[in-house]
């Protein structure tokens, strides 16, 4: 479907003609009508997929032709880190480009006093898009920065990561701010219980999208070691004796392991950083400015990093421990072979995670190569083929709710007429 074929405004279309966007994204073509239409939508797609799109495009379409207050918040965009934040940011500003009504302003953390000078002018102002990470829009809350009594947009990007963040409690008291007519709109990669309940709590009748986790790339070459705990350092200076270490990101599920991991690689000699919640968004900020200018070789990371972060050139992504689930495979091994190079994505599996890894290998609908272990590292554990239990059949598909959640909004509702004119 075609995103002339939506009722988008012109110019919006014209934004969407000169970055040469024609064909909508799956969740594109099952969100962008629905948000038009004032329904909540619920979202399950994982990075990649075009979701930013999917609710900046509509949104953006609607503050420029309805009749929204000037003085006033009309829309808050959540995101759980700054590097996310910043990519919205980019995006609102490409899609909005002939929006000349239409204002936005970045709020996120680890910025001097010059930048919240400029995120305070802004919000009093009264900027049309806010594009915040969950405590410091809280932060300027409790002070009294900035009114969202009026706001008539809320989207949830990443809720899965917010939850992993520990933001729960930040964004349940930002939502309390809302009021009860605004329109909500929530993303997540993965559907786990404590997301349908913040999904609950949060929409109204929803629409619910849920777009199949797509398998990887077929130019990324997959492969695994099975091994012991203490052999998969001894594996890694094994790859890296060649000494092309360039571009390298090796992930961890644990920040202990993240720490663990590049102390032994710096003993190594090893031209690494790392990347975890425990560092402050100004380290963070630095860590990806060296390693995105090549003055840092391998970047040990939690997955924090698996997603938001467009790094293009990456060549071989190492799962230290085997992802929790698919989706999290998926996003961490994205991040190499992208912009039409070639990758590898190299995953350590111990005796404890084979039956984990063999649930992937089944969502893959292969098996990946096992590359056996170099000859000094001892006897591997027998990577032994366990049956899948019929109750563990996981479903991917699309599917939407059947509810008649239509919103009565008035002055959303002349918006839609005004668009169907058209």
């Amino acid at each position: 479907m075609r995103f002339e074929e939506t009722y988008l405004n012109d110019n919006i279309l014209d934004a969407l003609y000169d970055m040469r966007f024609d064909e909508m994204t799956p969740i594109q073509e099952r969100c962008i009508p629905e948000i038009l239409d004032g329904y909540d939508v619920l979202g399950v797609a994982q990075t990649g997929t075009g979701k930013t799109a999917a609710y900046l495009l509509p949104i953006l379409s609607m503050l420029d032709d309805g009749d929204y207050p000037k003085d006033a918040i009309n829309c808050v965009i959540m995101s759980p880190t700054r590097e996310l934040a910043q990519q919205i940011d980019q995006a609102m500003q490409g899609f909005g480009y002939y929006l000349d009504d239409v204002s936005s302003v970045a709020v996120y953390g680890g910025n001097d006093g010059g930048r919240y000078e400029q995120e305070l002018r802004g919000m009093r102002l009264g900027a049309d898009v806010l594009i915040a990470t969950p405590g410091r829009l809280l932060s300027h809350l409790k002070v009294g920065n900035l009114d969202l009594s009026r706001c008539s947009f809320f989207v949830l990007d990443e809720a899965d990561r917010m939850l992993d963040m520990g933001f729960i409690d930040d964004i349940m008291m930002i939502v309390q701010q809302l009021p009860k007519s605004c329109q909500c709109v929530m993303f997540s990669a993965t559907m786990p219980p404590k997301i349908r309940e913040l999904a609950v709590t949060l929409l109204h009748d929803p629409v619910e999208v849920k777009i199949a986790v797509s398998r990887p790339a077929e130019k990324i070459r997959q492969s695994a070691y099975v091994c012991y705990e203490p052999q998969k350092l001894k594996i890694i200076k094994h790859l890296f004796k060649a000494g092309d270490l360039q571009r390298v990101i090796i992930f961890s599920g644990k920040k202990e392991k993240v720490k663990e991991v590049t102390r032994q690689l710096k003993q190594m000699q090893v031209n690494c950083d790392q990347m975890h919640s425990d560092l402050s968004q100004q380290e963070r900020d630095e860590v990806m400015y060296r390693f995105k200018a090549g003055k840092t070789d391998v970047l040990v990371a939690t997955d924090i990093v698996a997603r938001g972060i467009d790094i293009d050139d990456i060549r071989i992504v190492i799962n230290y421990d085997v992802p929790h689930d698919a989706e999290d495979y998926v996003h961490r091994i994205g991040r190499t072979a992208r912009a039409d190079r070639d990758g590898q994505a190299i995953t350590f599996i111990s005796d404890m995670d084979i039956y984990r890894f063999q649930q992937i290998e089944h969502f893959l609908g292969k098996e990946v190569e096992k590359t056996p272990l170099p000859d000094d590292l001892g006897e591997a554990p027998v990577y032994v083929k366990r049956e899948k239990k019929r109750n563990d059949t996981r479903r991917h598909g699309r599917w939407h709710s059947k509810g008649n959640g239509r919103k009565n909004n008035q002055k959303r509702k002349n918006t839609h007429k005004k668009h169907s004119s058209e």
